[in-house]
């Protein structure tokens, strides 16, 4: 079960690029359901997540880079790419901020995600001063919406 809250960031921190980063490109096969291929540095996997917003079900299946690179043609809309910078919350020993910095298509646009074990943790989030708006409920922000803009 994948259970995270999305934010809009109008500004980069100034120490983002001093944490560690991931380079992501992925494409979807489908939207409803949604079935995604992600190359995530040299990693590769096929992943499937279920209708929701809080919390939806999500499952990672590996992929070898041929199977992606073959995969990847099939997507229908855009290629997204990103760079996910993985921040440590501060007073939290467990969660961890996914800063996407967008390239291409989307270039500017900044999203956070955090993840969280409960539902109950996630609803009772206070999201750092540098997070703007909560878009969560929205789903006009999610990968897979994004990839099927005009």
């Amino acid at each position: 079960m994948e259970i995270e809250r999305k934010y809009l960031v109008p500004q980069l921190p100034a120490d983002h690029a001093s944490y560690p980063y991931h380079f992501i490109e992925q494409g979807y096969l489908s939207t409803e359901p949604v079935v995604r291929v992600r190359r995530e540095d040299d990693t590769y996997y096929l992943t499937y997540k279920s209708k929701g917003l809080l919390a939806r079900e999500e499952y990672n299946l590996p992929l070898t880079e041929e199977s992606y690179h073959h995969l990847i043609k099939k997507a229908d809309g855009h290629i997204l790419t990103k760079k996910r910078y993985l921040i440590p919350v501060k007073g939290s020993d467990h969660l961890i901020i996914e800063l996407d910095v967008f390239e291409g298509r989307f270039k500017g646009l900044i999203l956070a995600e955090v993840e969280f074990p409960s539902i109950e943790e996630a609803q009772h989030f206070l999201p750092p001063d540098w997070f703007g708006e909560d878009v969560t409920f929205s789903g006009e922000y999610q990968n897979s919406r994004l990839s099927r803009q005009p």
